[in-house]
């Protein structure tokens, strides 16, 4: 038999759901029951916490120590980008495979890169920036008007100046 869970330690999940939805209880079960907590309880909790990312699909870190839930959002890039745009929240079981088309500044793409500094494996911000540019691209998204391709040459030829911070 396992030995008995220690209460006072401090453990870590992630866990990647839909903001502003239920997760299923279902699917929190098997990493929460172990842990003495309630799935439905905390799918609620992750439900409350994530309203500002209703819609999108976020990695949520779970804090777990005394049988209590802290809840922390962790945004990936695309996440970011899309809540950039300021596009209204839609429903994901009606609409399907839907196309950013909308225009961001390259000042939103500074404040992105510096908030995903700690993750991103640039060693600079210009990488960094690039690196958001390519989710750029992915999501179908444009820079002030321009492709997140000729904004990537224009940073690499020297035409924009990245700042070191």
């Amino acid at each position: 038999m396992p030995p008995k869970f220690d209460p006072t330690a401090i453990v870590e999940l992630k866990v990647r759901c839909v903001g502003g939805e239920v997760a299923s209880a279902a699917a929190l079960a098997p990493k929460l029951g172990p842990l003495g907590l309630a799935p439905k309880k905390v799918g609620d909790d992750i439900a409350k916490f994530t309203q500002d990312w209703k819609g999108l699909r976020i990695t949520v870190k779970l804090i777990v120590q005394n049988r209590q839930a802290k809840i922390e959002v962790i945004p990936s890039a695309a996440a970011l980008v899309i809540k950039a745009l300021k596009e209204p929240p839609r429903d994901r079981k009606k609409e399907k495979n839907v196309k950013h088309s909308g225009n961001i500044t390259f000042a939103n793409v500074l404040d992105i890169a510096r908030s995903m500094r700690k993750r991103s494996m640039a060693k600079t911000l210009a990488g960094g920036c690039k690196e958001i540019l390519g989710t750029c691209s992915s999501v179908g998204c444009t820079i002030d008007g321009e492709k997140p391709a000729d904004v990537i040459a224009k940073i690499n030829s020297g035409e924009i100046q990245v700042p070191d911070q």
